[in-house]
């Protein structure tokens, strides 16, 4: 039964990887995929869940200490009397009990300024999980795009080939009936072998693409993935117009998740200066206990030990009172920490500003590279059709022997060069349209 059981799951999970190789994806569906099982992403997560927990304890940093103690003591040889205060020479014990508390009234407004330094970078790395979420997102959709273009280059490989293996065939017959030499044929296959050469190193381009994909995803129990694509439909609604950096920029600059972890970084750095600050003010505390304690020592006239709840109730003591401490000289070190702080302060501040310089020229190179899209696209356009026309002519002009196999063998490999630019183009039109949306604002990818 036992070696039933496992033949079924063997069976079960070889059906699982049988179907998730099969099943086709969608960028969409790519990108949530890995968000769920990206490994690096939790990483993440985990420092967004230490730094929410720093912040809640801050908060609870307000609320009052309070603490309990016990001990018990054995005394062998001189000790104090603890009843009479006297020094005797007798083994006793005696065991007591505390319960002690104690409430910052002021202190700089360091817990306060605290507080509000945690809040910050508790948001701030949110706005950063949320920003390597965009990254993964990105590096999915670089290689869920390298996907197509090899998809494309294995399919302009494939129709070289079907072109080679006519015109091939097509020389065997010339051949037969005297019209071409021997040496034509070697021609023809030389270049069909050269094709079939091409199509495999673009079959392994693309099988390399599809393994950089599977990990990103980390996609496991499968060596192949088959992705579904919709460029005729976003070429389409490829051309917007003149766009301009600034405009980008603006809009950037309101939401994007890095810039905005690096401003609550920098705001909380200037709390946190507050926080040192408050180390150069007195502090002043509210303290208040209650305790109590059981000592054999504790006799009446017969020599008798008093009972321990008699002694528990007679015992009891409390105290309570206000703490003032006024700092004097402490080797200058507040005033260094307040100095560190400002410096830190600084540091994230230009940090921020870097942030900044660096998002507006990406902006400024994404506009630009967009700009000149929107002219090579349809320039490589009329190019692979003008190389389509240049090789139709070239292929029936090779089937009357008009053209030997060299010229032929030209104007394919132009066709097929014209093709390849077309296809590079238009996905970088595509990749950059993208990027240029979620600097926009626009809803590309369905992150939370």
């Amino acid at each position: 039964m036992i070696h039933f059981l496992r033949l079924l799951l063997i069976i079960f999970l070889l059906w699982s990887t049988s179907l998730m190789a099969q099943k086709s994806w969608t960028l969409d569906e790519c990108i949530s995929y890995a968000l769920e099982n990206n490994l690096q992403l939790n990483d993440f997560e985990y420092t967004n869940l230490s730094n929410k927990e720093m912040y809640r304890q801050s908060v609870r940093n307000l609320l009052p200490v309070l603490n309990a103690n016990s001990d018990y003591t054995i005394n062998s040889g001189r000790a104090e009397d603890p009843n009479t205060g006297t020094f005797v020479v007798q083994d006793f014990f005696s065991n007591s009990y505390s319960l002690q508390s104690n409430i910052d009234l002021f202190r700089g407004f360091q817990k306060i300024n605290s507080i509000k330094a945690s809040k910050l970078l508790y948001s701030a790395t949110k706005e950063e999980v949320l920003q390597q979420k965009y990254l993964l997102a990105f590096r999915v959709m670089q290689a869920f795009n390298n996907i197509q273009f090899f998809e494309g280059l294995v399919a302009i490989a494939n129709e070289q080939v079907d072109v080679s293996k006519t015109n091939y065939k097509l020389v065997e017959k010339q051949i037969e009936l005297g019209l071409m030499a021997g040496a034509d044929l070697y021609e023809a296959q030389s270049l069909l072998l050269a094709d079939e050469l091409n199509l495999t190193q673009s079959e392994n381009q693309l099988a390399a693409a599809k393994l950089t994909l599977i990990q990103e995803m980390n996609l496991e129990n499968t060596s192949d993935i088959q992705i579904i694509t919709d460029m005729g439909h976003k070429a389409e609604a490829q051309v917007l117009g003149i766009m301009e950096s600034d405009s980008v920029y603006e809009k950037a600059r309101d939401f994007l998740p890095l810039i905005k972890a690096q401003e609550l970084r920098a705001q909380a750095a200037k709390k946190q200066v507050g926080v040192a600050r408050g180390n150069l003010y007195p502090s002043l505390s509210l303290f208040a206990g209650i305790g109590t304690g059981y000592f054999e020592t504790f006799q009446d006239s017969l020599g008798n030990t008093f009972p321990f709840r008699q002694q528990f109730r007679d015992n009891t003591s409390r105290f309570y009172g206000i703490s003032l401490s006024v700092p004097i000289s402490n080797g200058w070190s507040a005033r260094s920490r307040v100095k560190q702080a400002k410096i830190e302060r600084l540091r994230q501040e230009n940090n921020l500003e870097v942030q900044e310089q660096v998002l507006f020229q990406t902006i400024q190179q994404l506009v630009q590279e967009y700009n000149s899209l929107l002219v090579e696209t349809e320039q490589s356009r009329q190019n692979m059709e003008a190389q389509r026309l240049s090789f139709t002519i070239a292929q029936k002009r090779y089937e009357k022997g008009m053209i030997n196999a060299i010229e032929l063998f030209t104007a394919k490999n132009l066709f097929a060069s014209a093709q390849n630019e077309n296809l590079q183009v238009r996905l970088r039109s595509e990749i950059n349209k993208s990027t240029l949306d979620f600097y926009r604002g626009l809803p590309v990818f369905n992150i939370n």
